[in-house]
């Protein structure tokens, strides 16, 4: 690519994080309600805080920083560069003003725009690179936690009465068939991957069949009249412990309001629509819902294997499959090697993308991973039959 076509790529996604932001109020973009939820205001500057960490400090003659104390503000977890502020305490920071973190921002994009029209190699672009499809993560991170923010106020705000979140897909219900053999998994091209996609390899699958479409509204109401949420055979052990601790019966934003359920979405608080995909439920109950079915969830492989096969995109699917290392897994040198290798223990696999996911940012070899207990995203089920 030219120098104009790496800034290009690099303006557009900082513009689309703007946009997102675009219909908030000054109030909104300090709210954290719980530790995994993150101020939008904090989303920006971290985002403007990795290309001045990994990009601007070691590679643009004569950078200054734009303020001393922002690297500590807007670090998020990456131990080797230096102290931060506790993620739970990301709400606290009334200061900096929303004004000075959009000021941040732009000195940044300047800056940013001054050495991407300078030479540059291909192991500063791979830097920059990551850098871009960070942000297009936090991009989905940022309107989900909005609407996390706006969804557990009292009040029910709108977002924005226009957006439009899942779609009735039309497909009558059929299974895929997918044949036993040996297949390859992980990324196989040139085009931008995570480190985690990498290390190609094979794996034996027995026939399986996939459903080509998600389970609906309609499927898992069915699945709470029938007290599925109260049939402890269901659930895994540490599951029903944690449907009792928070006292959950329904998905993420259902609300049972003068007899009908009704369901919060960035354009408010609607009735359900049953025909639409479920969506915003824990890797807990998209397994006990599956056990109910008499099925089960896909393995990530088995997932991969059969996209092709369907429509994704929706709402990220859960898997059966621990997040671990593929062989041969090398994680980066320095503090990047924190990017996702350290994560790989007691998280579950999702695969696919979301209503949520920027553009550029999806392929099949995509691997997307939560804790079992987390619904703040767009995660949803397609069933199995062995």
């Amino acid at each position: 690519m030219t120098s104009q076509h790496y800034f290009d790529f690099f303006i557009k996604t900082r513009q689309q994080t703007e946009q997102i932001c675009h219909p908030l109020k000054t109030e909104d973009y300090v709210v954290q309600p719980v530790v995994d939820v993150s101020p939008p205001k904090w989303h920006l500057g971290h985002t403007t805080w990795f290309f001045e960490e990994f990009v601007l400090k070691q590679h643009l003659d004569n950078y200054q920083l734009f303020h001393e104390d922002f690297a500590f503000v807007f670090n998020s977890y990456y131990e080797s560069v230096g102290d931060k502020v506790m993620r739970t305490n990301r709400g606290n920071l009334s200061r900096p003003s929303v004004d000075k973190v959009y000021d941040y921002r732009q000195y940044v994009n300047e800056h940013m725009e001054k050495l991407l029209h300078s030479p540059i190699d291909d192991e500063l672009w791979k830097v920059i690179e990551i850098g871009i499809h960070h942000e297009k993560q936090h991009q989905e991170l940022l309107l989900t936690d909005i609407k996390y923010i706006l969804g557990h106020n009292p009040l029910f705000p709108i977002y924005d009465k226009t957006f439009k979140e899942l779609q009735v897909e039309t497909q009558s219900q059929d299974w895929i068939d997918i044949k036993e053999g040996l297949y390859e998994i992980g990324h196989n091209d040139d085009s931008f991957c995570y480190d985690n996609e990498l290390g190609r390899h094979k794996v034996y699958l027995e026939d399986f069949k996939i459903s080509n479409r998600l389970v609906t509204n309609a499927e898992y109401l069915e699945f709470m009249q029938d007290g599925g949420y109260n049939q402890v055979l269901l659930w895994h052990a540490e599951a029903w412990d944690w449907l009792q601790q928070n006292d959950i019966k329904s998905p993420k934003y259902w609300h049972y309001i003068d007899g009908q359920w009704m369901r919060f979405s960035l354009s408010g608080l609607n009735p359900l629509n049953l025909d639409e995909p479920l969506s915003h439920i824990s890797y807990y109950e998209a397994f006990a819902f599956a056990q109910w079915k008499g099925m089960r969830l896909p393995t990530e492989f088995e997932w991969e294997v059969a996209q092709a096969h369907f429509d994704w995109g929706q709402a990220w699917e859960w898997t059966e499959s621990a997040y671990l290392p593929y062989p041969r897994y090398q994680k980066a040198e320095g503090a990047l090697g924190e990017y996702n290798g350290k994560f790989m223990v007691n998280q579950k696999v999702l695969r696919g993308q979301s209503l949520a996911t920027s553009p550029e940012h999806s392929r099949p070899s995509y691997r997307n991973f939560f804790h079992p207990q987390l619904r703040w995203q767009f995660n949803a089920v397609r069933l199995v039959k062995s």
